[in-house]
């Protein structure tokens, strides 16, 4: 009888993403067919009260308050990082060396320098690694994805556009958390959220070829935490707008803000080929909006698919056609396609090459920014 293979996570990291992982990491198994068991087995976060909580609420073993201590666990096959952006590539280089699979909360890094130093350390180990931009496991877009492969909008694209707005900082009386200072986080909404459209862009698109960016902060000073008097001064940026090109010849929109009142976690985009369009709204994520030029000129017009068919992305581990799937969902889908791609010892979409491709059109939109020009990926 073969012993079925078990393997061991480590999440460094407990608060929101924390929280959508290990819901991930306990779900996978139960609606997934996956080649290996998984057991949570310990979980990390410097406050000591509040791991050990969160060990207990979210189903973990352990909890740990030193991070080289999961990596140092010869009985980790799997590091999870969910901890604030400076701290990805010490995490993942020593995770890599340690010949543990990697899986890291996006962005990759906070910049080009420590992407490629991420890249090197998984290439050398040979370690599967995956960056967790979750939105390219939403069925829909998985579907647009499909959809476009097989030309039903066209042999060529012509736009792709963009925007993901939230309005959690609008409030300048909104504290100077670790998101809001450049030393943590790399980069403000630009790593935070635009990362997220820069990958949907290359996933459902391609390569970019060049940007041109604008940048801006608009509240310079905040409170130091809440309620208090003394400020410090805002170093990341709030809001980003980038046109571009891809290798392809079609055009980009891409816009990012953490300031627009009402919108709470809005992203939409939008694809327009040369015989058709579709339209996602992640606000309605069980929905694809769909255009055919090729249909009855008097038939013509978006209509809805309903992403919710057993033949759809994912679908079928889930409910009834009808029945719709949620935000958590996503990360379910990353962690079962993890899963297999470590028993099978192949990285799977998006690896770290993909995050260390993000950083650069990152980059590239911050000179552009700065320089205030367009700026080559080439």
């Amino acid at each position: 009888m073969v012993t079925r293979r078990t393997l061991a996570v480590g999440l460094i990291g407990y608060n929101f993403m924390g929280k959508a992982h290990s819901n991930a990491w306990r779900q996978a198994s139960r609606f997934f067919n996956l080649p290996a068991n998984v057991r949570l087995k310990t979980i990390c976060g410097r406050n000591r009260a509040a791991v050990k909580k969160a060990a207990t609420k979210l189903g973990w073993e352990n909890a740990q308050t030193d991070w080289r201590r999961v990596i140092d666990d010869s009985k980790i096959d799997i590091v999870d990082i969910c901890t604030p952006n400076d701290t990805h590539c010490e995490i993942a280089i020593a995770a890599a060396q340690a010949g543990k699979a990697v899986l890291c909360e996006k962005p990759l890094a906070r910049n080009m320098d420590e992407a490629e130093k991420m890249v090197r350390a998984v290439k050398k180990a040979r370690v599967v690694n995956m960056v967790c931009h979750n939105y390219r496991r939403v069925p829909a877009i998985v579907l647009a994805k499909q959809m476009i492969e097989r030309g039903e909008i066209g042999d060529r694209i012509f736009h792709f556009c963009a925007r993901y707005a939230q309005d959690w900082i609008v409030d300048p009386n909104f504290p100077l958390v670790w998101r809001l200072q450049s030393d943590p986080a790399g980069s403000g909404a630009l790593g935070d959220i635009f990362s997220h459209i820069v990958d949907l862009a290359r996933y459902l698109v391609g390569e970019f070829r060049e940007v041109s960016a604008a940048m801006e902060t608009f509240v310079k000073q905040r409170p130091l935490k809440s309620g208090a008097r003394k400020t410090g001064r805002v170093t990341v940026d709030d809001a980003v707008a980038m046109i571009g090109r891809f290798e392809n010849g079609a055009l980009a929109s891409l816009e990012a803000t953490r300031f627009a009142p009402g919108r709470k976690n809005s992203l939409t985009l939008e694809i327009n080929g040369s015989a058709g369009s579709l339209f996602f709204d992640l606000e309605e994520m069980n929905r694809l909006k769909f255009f055919s030029g090729r249909d009855p000129q008097d038939r013509q017009g978006f209509h809805d698919i309903i992403v919710t068919e057993p033949s759809h992305p994912y679908i079928d581990k889930w409910w009834p056609p009808g029945h719709i799937i949620g935000y958590e969902h996503t990360f379910i889908h990353t962690m079962a396609d993890f899963v297999k791609a470590v028993v099978d010892g192949k990285s799977v979409q998006p690896t770290f090459e993909d995050g260390l491709q993000n950083q650069r059109v990152l980059d590239a939109v911050s000179q552009s920014a700065d320089a205030k020009r367009w700026a080559g990926l080439r």
